[in-house]
C-alpha cells in the first residue's frame, strides 16, 4: 500500500516517553502499559496498522490529544496506542458549499481560525478548543458553549473517512446539506469514542462568521434561583451562549487567577445572543428581563467587549481553577432544563451529605452540568466520599429523566452507569454493533459500552 510505511521517528518504544501517552485527562480511571506508541501520519498508514492488528489480534487504544475527561484513550496493557497527532492537515475548504475536510490531529481552535480565513466558522467549542482535536471532539461528540444554539458536534459533520478494524477504509456521509440514503453511518460513528473505526478525516459544516453578541450578566442569590432563569429565558429566546457559574466555582477561579468575578453571589449566568442588526439588542433585554422576573440580585447588559471576553475566559479556566484545589473528579451529566434547578439544588445536598466540596458549572441552557468534586490531595478517605458523591450525581440526573453524560462520553469512568441509562434491549444492540464492526473486539476494547 503506497505511503504506508511509517519511519523510525513514528515508532517509540521508550517506556518513560510512553508514560506521557498512557492516559486522558480524567482522574479515578485506570491504564495500562502498552507495548509502543505509534504516530501515522497518512490514511494509509493508519490502514496498514490496523490490518496487522487485525490479524495478529493486538488491542488498539485511538488517541488524540489526550484531553479526554472519561479515560477513553486510556492504554490497555499490551495493546498499541495509535496517536493521531501527527495527522493535522486541513485538507480542503469548500466555500461554496459550506464545508471543511480536515484531519483528526488538529486543535478546534486552528480549525477555526484557519476556516475564518475564509469568511467562515466552526460552531462547536468545546471549553477546551485551544488544546483538544478535532479527532477527539468527534470521537466524543463534544459539545461547548455555543452548542445551546448551533448543536453539538454530530450536528456540524456531513461525513467522515474512517479505517475500520481490519483496515479497510471507508467513506461515510455525504457532500451534500441534505441527504438520506442508506443507514446514518456517519452519525453512528459519532460518539463511538473510537470503538467502531479510527477517524482519519471530517468533513464539517461551516457557517457564515456571526456577527458580534450582546452579553447579559445575572447575578443570583443561590444557583437553584438561576436554574430557574434558565427555564424563563429558554421558553422565549435561543441565546448563543447561556453559561452557568456557581459561587464556589468562581471562588476558585477567582483564587487561581483573579478575573474580577462577583464571588459574593451565589450564582452566575452569562447569556449572549448574536442575532443579526438589532435582534441582538431585543432579544438580549429579553433575556435580561427573564433573570430579573426569576428572582436576580441584579442584571446588566455588558457594552464592553473585552469585558465579555475575560467572563468567558473566566469560564473556561473553571476546570484547571478547581483542579488546583486538590484531587479532582469531573462529573458531566445533562437533565431536562424544566429540572435545572432541582438538580443543582440536588447536587449542594450531595456535596454537605458527603462532606466534598463540589463546584458546578456549566451549559445551561441545555441543561448540561459539570459538576467537579474536590478533595485534599492524597486524602483517600475524602476520595471515597468524593467518588460516592459522583455516583449520586449521576443517580439525580437519572431520575430527573437525564443522562449520565452530556459531552464528555462514558469512556471508563461511566460504563456502569450507562447500563443504568439503557434497558436491556438497548444494552444489546449497542453490544451487538460493536461485534459487526469490530468482530474481534481489538478496537478500544472495555470503553464506552456497558459492563454489563
Amino acid at each position: 500500500m503506497a505511503g504506508s510505511v511509517l519511519d523510525d521517528g513514528d515508532v517509540l518504544t521508550d517506556t518513560d516517553i510512553i508514560e506521557s501517552y498512557r492516559f486522558d485527562r480524567s482522574s479515578g480511571t485506570a491504564a495500562g502499559q502498552p507495548f509502543a506508541v505509534v504516530f501515522p501520519r497518512t490514511t494509509e498508514q493508519v490502514a496498514s496498522l490496523m490490518a496487522a492488528a487485525y490479524e495478529h489480534r493486538v488491542a488498539v487504544v485511538p488517541r488524540g490529544a489526550g484531553s479526554g475527561l472519561t479515560g477513553g484513550s486510556n492504554a490497555i496493557d499490551g495493546s498499541l496506542v495509535l496517536c493521531l497527532e501527527r495527522m493535522r492537515q486541513v485538507r480542503n475548504v469548500d466555500v461554496a458549499n459550506g464545508y471543511v475536510e480536515t484531519e483528526p490531529g488538529i486543535f478546534n481552535t486552528e480549525l477555526r481560525e484557519h476556516v475564518a480565513g475564509h469568511g467562515l466558522w466552526y460552531a462547536p467549542d468545546p471549553a477546551s478548543k485551544d488544546f483538544c482535536s478535532i479527532g477527539g471532539n468527534v470521537n466524543t461528540n463534544a459539545g461547548g458553549l455555543c452548542c445551546v444554539k448551533y448543536g453539538v458536534t454530530r450536528d456540524a459533520v456531513l461525513g467522515l473517512e474512517v479505517v475500520l478494524p481490519d483496515g479497510r477504509i471507508t467513506r461515510v456521509g455525504r457532500r451534500t446539506v441534505k441527504g438520506v440514503a442508506g443507514y446514518d453511518l456517519a452519525g453512528l460513528m459519532v460518539g463511538s469514542e473510537g470503538t467502531l473505526g479510527i477517524v482519519t478525516m471530517a468533513r464539517l459544516r461551516l457557517r457564515p462568521l456571526p456577527p458580534p453578541a450582546a452579553t447579559v450578566v445575572a447575578l443570583f442569590a443561590d444557583v437553584a434561583s438561576a436554574g430557574r432563569a434558565v427555564e424563563k429565558i429558554m421558553s422565549t429566546s435561543t441565546p448563543s451562549l447561556l453559561e452557568l457559574l456557581d459561587r464556589t466555582t468562581m471562588q476558585a477561579v477567582e483564587e487561581w487567577r483573579p478575573s474580577g468575578l462577583p464571588v459574593e453571589a451565589g450564582a452566575l449566568l452569562l447569556a449572549q445572543s448574536d442575532v443579526p442588526d438589532s435582534g441582538a439588542d431585543h432579544e438580549a433585554e429579553s433575556i435580561l428581563e427573564a433573570c430579573l422576573a426569576a428572582g436576580a440580585m441584579e442584571g446588566y447588559r455588558s457594552e464592553d467587549p473585552d469585558q465579555a471576553e475575560m467572563l468567558l475566559g473566566a469560564r473556561r479556566m473553571a476546570i484547571p481553577a478547581l483542579e488546583a484545589k486538590g484531587d479532582w473528579l469531573l462529573d458531566d451529566v445533562a437533565v431536562p432544563r424544566s429540572n435545572l434547578a432541582e438538580a443543582v439544588a440536588a447536587i449542594e445536598d450531595i456535596a454537605a451529605r458527603h462532606d466534598v466540596l463540589i463546584g458546578t458549572f456549566g451549559h445551561a441552557g441545555d441543561g448540561n452540568l459539570h459538576p467537579t468534586i474536590v478533595t485534599p490531595r492524597g486524602d483517600a478517605e475524602a476520595a471515597d466520599r468524593g467518588m460516592a458523591a459522583f455516583n449520586d450525581i449521576l443517580e439525580v440526573a437519572l431520575r430527573l429523566g437525564g443522562t449520565v453524560t452530556g459531552e464528555h462520553g462514558i469512556g471508563l469512568l461511566k460504563r456502569d452507569s450507562l447500563a443504568e441509562e439503557l434497558d436491556e434491549p438497548s444494552r444489546q444492540l449497542q453490544r451487538q454493533l460493536k461485534d459487526v464492526f469490530d468482530p474481534r473486539g481489538i478496537l478500544n476494547p472495555g470503553k464506552s459500552l456497558p459492563r454489563w
